[in-house]
């Protein structure tokens, strides 16, 4: 079943990254963002390879391990992958389905046009980055 546009918008608000956009910028974002489902058990992101796609959690749940250890899981509203899209860094950590799950995905070149074009994305990104990078440091 797919998501109606509006479906999107209002996920997509939900998602702390985004809380503090506009209702355009959250329309841009979902303008942008195709659906996926995958099965449980899953790999959506593999440690060490170089990322392509920025995710959010519509449904289900996924583990976030790296070097084999669980560093969270996570469920819907929850995102992954901007570490690596916005720093063009490796993926920092494997990211596998604990149960099926609905995913909104955002290419690479998609997320970085719409930072480009977003300042209040951007600084949302950047400060969530910013926050992922601290807890994962401690």
């Amino acid at each position: 079943m797919q998501l109606r546009k509006n479906a999107k918008v209002d996920l997509l608000k939900r998602v702390p990254l985004f809380a503090g956009c506009s209702k355009a910028d959250v329309q841009r974002i979902a303008e942008i963002a195709d659906e996926l489902d995958l099965a449980e058990g899953a790999t959506l992101i593999r440690e060490g390879e170089r990322g392509r796609e920025f995710l959010v959690v519509v449904e289900g749940t996924v583990r976030v391990t790296r070097k084999g250890r669980k560093l969270r899981d996570l469920g819907s509203g929850d995102f992954i992958g901007e570490i690596a899209l916005v720093a063009d860094v490796p993926r920092t950590a494997t990211v596998t389905a604990t149960s099926p799950v609905r995913l909104l995905v955002v290419t690479d070149r998609a997320f970085r046009g719409l930072l480009e074009r977003t300042p209040t994305v951007s600084a949302k990104v950047l400060q969530s980055l910013g926050e992922r990078l601290h807890a994962d440091a401690v």
